[in-house]
């Protein structure tokens, strides 16, 4: 790919580049090569997948300034999806830093033109037009084999294994053993005894402690200021804090996460960020808790 030095930039012009895989060796160099051909003094460049943890190109959004220009060669090579693109795009805007990719559909775009942000606003209009057109197929979908007859929902995993959490727990494992060994979250463990009336080896049932909003926040604060690996450590203290309060709440899990977001907050159970709980976090917490089985 021919690339010609960028004119109009008035601070540093900064380029990214990313491969998937180490194999992909050669493609970085002609990435490195094209951007320095677009005159970018420093590049930031690493060999990691799009879903990975991209820790070259947070290093690059931290070190940019503004009146800086970030480049990339191809608008996959900086962002997962659309809504990553113009996610990113933000952040850039909030600095005062302009994006240029070089080859987008064969065509130059930069941000810092009318022309440019014209182009990704379109982009964006248009994913979000997919989108919806997406979701409304998919409840279409739903209706549909809703008046057949033939729609189930997403298989409950965890209740499949009940008895063996039954089992395990009368031979004196504790929940987090047993959610470690079967594969399933702490909070769906704890929903299954209280849903099935499980009990200990002594015989004594298994209730979850009642919800403490106090001995809670201190849980919550230290998570919410802190920040990098320390951030996500405390966020899950939290996680295993709240997962037996959940199960109490909906030992079936019939609750919407609108109605387990008001019943939090009624109950005064605080977030990591302060304020009512709302239906996205209710849904992040409980994506913490599966991903923590």
């Amino acid at each position: 790919m021919a690339v010609k030095a960028l004119p109009g930039a008035q601070g540093a012009v900064v380029g990214y580049a990313r491969t998937s895989t180490v194999e992909q060796e050669a493609g970085l160099e002609a990435q490195r090569r094209d951007l320095a051909a677009a005159g970018c003094g420093k590049v930031f460049a690493e060999q990691v997948s799009s879903i990975g943890k991209r820790d070259q190109l947070a290093a690059a959004l931290d070190y940019l300034r503004e009146g800086d220009v970030l480049v990339v060669t191809k608008p996959d090579r900086l962002a997962r999806s659309v809504a990553d693109l113009l996610g990113i795009v933000g952040k850039l805007d909030a600095k005062g830093v302009a994006l240029r990719i070089l080859s987008m559909g064969n065509q130059l775009v930069d941000t810092g033109t009318p022309t440019g942000r014209l182009m990704l606003t379109v982009l964006g209009a248009v994913a979000e037009f997919e989108r919806a057109l997406m979701l409304e197929r998919q409840r279409e979908g739903i209706a549909k084999a809703k008046r057949e007859g033939k729609y189930k929902g997403r298989k409950p995993t965890a209740r499949a294994k009940a008895a063996d959490v039954q089992q395990l727990r009368e031979a004196g494992m504790t929940p987090t053993v047993i959610a470690a060994k079967l594969g399933i979250s702490r909070a769906s463990v704890y929903r299954i005894m209280v849903g099935g009336g499980v009990s200990g080896p002594d015989s004594a049932p298994v209730v979850p402690p009642p919800v403490d909003a106090d001995s809670l926040r201190p849980y919550a604060k230290q998570a919410g200021v802190a920040s990098g690996a320390a951030r996500r450590e405390k966020a899950a203290d939290y996680v295993a804090e709240l997962a037996p309060i959940l199960a109490e709440l909906d030992p079936d899990g019939s609750m919407t996460l609108g109605q387990l977001a008001s019943e939090l907050t009624a109950r005064e159970v605080p977030t990591m960020r302060g304020g009512p709980w709302s239906a996205v976090q209710v849904h992040r917490l409980k994506a913490r808790m599966e991903g923590a089985a």
